[in-house]
């Protein structure tokens, strides 16, 4: 009797994994052979899979929504906020002000470098691609004041883009990964920047500055564009200004968290009006609320001049309507991985690791970097591993916090690495780079392995010794 049940449950089990791993062909066929947006394959794989486990006609529906929802409410202000913030330094020349400032500092020899920090810096609030886009004037313009290849500063650049595009809220992959598991936000921007840092250092720099270096000489091209490179000079904002529009939401976020964790010490009281109000300005959503407001009047409003008001508008409108299918892929991420949880495959996975004794942090890097390669998305490859792992991560308690930090992070190493011809991002940097596909791949692709592996060793790292 007791050997009936065991293989039942056995097949059972098999039966799950059989599932997910057909839902997660599917979405992929969905999306590289017949190409249809993701939203649109998430959110039909997910109909499936939910009836295809069992789950009711009848609790379909509010499972979906339930994980649609509740990913929503939590990614959708970080993002909106990240994007205008972005938007603001951007138009306001305030990127144009940053570079030319750490160039300066850094001399011309070193002008890669520089580049390469403001460009980190600048990264923080702004996706890869608009990022990007927004410095090429920049780039351009040092590499023909300098005479030199282009991409001495146009790989370091946007090797310090990927980089925080990758890794820190509130870009959207590390955001819907620290939802699915449940991961403080400011432990998980803590345990990025420690991971970051030298990522970018050896990887985003010194790798790209070796690449470049050893390929032909790349002249900049004819084309260029941005909001920056039209703001004259005069009206540009200070650097420090921008240095603490920039901060100003790190800092907040981590006081909260500094906060939060002497609560729960017992070193201080939560009931404090004092310390309650200054941990309610440090969650991330009013924290990035609170420091785009500031950059709106200290970037725009402060100036008085006619139409400020219809300027912001129009500044937000621009910034907001990109990142709309950023968000609805994340909320169906959100609604995949519910499904995953309500259908009870991620506690079948949970079962398949641990008789396999894979580490918990390694699968999720794994199943990251396996989707990524296959689809190209970064947004979906961590919004799908993040939602496979967190039933596996949320049923072990000795996972909580720090831990589900790293998780998180190895997750977002995946889903960013290993950029090729199916990736949007590996078209737009070659593009205006100027170079074919070829060099593309022996460096552009080389870097992007490079800061994938470094950064997943590091969040392993960091994982096993706490």
């Amino acid at each position: 009797m007791q050997e009936t049940a065991k293989a039942a449950a056995e097949l059972s089990t098999l039966g799950l994994m059989a599932i997910a791993a057909a839902a997660i062909a599917v979405l992929l066929i969905l999306i590289i052979r017949v190409r249809l947006h993701p939203f649109f394959a998430l959110v039909i794989v997910s109909i499936a899979t939910a009836l295809a486990t069992g789950i009711s006609v009848a609790d379909l529906l509010p499972t979906l929504l339930d994980g649609f929802g509740t990913t929503l409410g939590n990614v959708a202000l970080l993002i909106g906020f990240g994007a205008v913030l972005g938007r603001l330094v951007a138009v306001s020349g305030g990127a144009r002000v940053l570079a030319d400032t750490l160039i300066r500092l850094f001399g011309r020899e070193r002008a890669p470098l520089g580049l390469s920090i403001a460009c980190l810096l600048f990264g923080f609030p702004i996706f890869l691609d608009a990022a990007f886009v927004v410095m090429l004037p920049v780039i351009y313009s040092v590499a023909r004041e300098l005479k030199a290849s282009l991409l001495l500063y146009g790989l370091p650049a946007a090797g310090a883009f990927l980089v925080m595009h990758a890794l820190m809220p509130p870009h959207p992959g590390p955001v819907a990964a620290a939802v699915f598991l449940e991961a403080d936000i400011g432990q998980v921007l803590f345990v990025a920047l420690l991971v970051a840092l030298p990522t970018w250092y050896v990887m985003g720099y010194r790798l790209s500055l070796a690449l470049a270096k050893r390929t032909p000489f790349q002249p900049v091209p004819d084309f260029m564009g941005s909001d920056s490179a039209e703001v004259p000079t005069a009206k540009r904002p200070a650097f420090t200004t921008v240095l603490l529009v920039l901060l100003l939401p790190l800092a907040l976020i981590f006081l909260n968290t500094g906060l939060s964790t002497l609560v729960q010490s017992g070193a201080l009281d939560g009931d404090n009006p004092l310390v309650a109000a200054l941990m309610l300005i440090g969650e991330t959503p009013i924290a990035l609320l609170i420091s785009t407001c500031i950059a709106m009047w200290l970037l725009v409003l402060r100036h008085r001049e006619r139409g400020a008001m219809e300027s912001i508008n129009e500044i937000v409108e621009q910034a907001l309507s990109p990142v709309c299918s950023i968000i609805l892929i994340t909320g169906a991420g959100g609604m995949f991985g519910g499904v995953l949880t309500a259908s009870g495959i991620g506690d079948a996975l949970a079962e398949s690791l641990q008789a396999l004794g894979l580490p918990v942090i390694v699968a999720g890097y794994v199943i990251a970097a396996v989707i990524r390669i296959a689809q190209g998305s970064a947004t979906v490859a961590g919004t799908t591993a993040a939602g496979i792992m967190a039933p596996v991560v949320l049923g072990d308690a000795s996972l909580a916090g720090l831990p589900a930090a790293c998780v998180t992070v190895a997750i977002v190493a995946g889903a960013i690495g290993y950029s090729h011809v199916n990736d949007s991002g590996f078209w737009l940097v070659g593009r205006f780079l100027g170079v074919d596909t070829q060099t593309m791949l022996k460096t552009w692709t080389l870097v992007s392995i490079g800061i994938s592996l470094m950064a997943f060793g590091l969040a392993w790292l960091a994982f096993s010794l706490l």
